[in-house]
């Protein structure tokens, strides 16, 4: 099952939804290649870097999160070590038992879910507040 990226998930920062839409996409391609059955040694690069990419996008967000002095930052930054850690037990699994529908579904629903929730939710939070920071205030008279 693809997981769809949509305009009403933008949070506004073009780096950020542009790495937001790699992630969907890559996603989408793991998911596929599951479904095909490509070889372990195949889908085991597709997992690495996506594991990879996840701690680089998340590593760009918290800078940004530091430099605009979010105050939510500790809690989003927990959110992500708790995906992290989360993503890291499920590529063990699936180096462990290999792909099978079993894990595919696992994947949809422990990654996919999270990420929908997670942008949908604490990313356009962020978003919101880095679009408010840099509206101009007016001056009082």
């Amino acid at each position: 099952m693809a997981i769809l990226w949509t305009p009403k998930l933008a949070v506004g920062v073009a780096s950020i939804d542009m790495q937001h839409q790699e992630l969907f996409q890559r996603l989408n391609q793991l998911l596929a290649a599951m479904e095909a059955k490509q070889s372990e040694g195949e889908l085991g690069r597709m997992v690495t870097f996506l594991g990879d990419y996840v701690v680089t996008h998340f590593g760009a967000e918290e800078r940004l999160m530091q430099q605009h002095a979010y105050p939510d930052f500790q809690a989003h930054k927990r959110a992500h070590e708790a995906f992290v850690h989360d993503f890291g037990r499920l590529r063990a699994d699936l180096e462990r038992m290999g792909p099978s529908p079993t894990m595919a579904v696992a994947l949809n629903q422990r990654v996919c879910a999270w990420l929908m929730d997670h942008i949908g939710r604490t990313d356009r939070a962020l978003g919101s507040f880095l679009s408010q920071k840099s509206k101009p205030r007016a001056v009082g008279v």
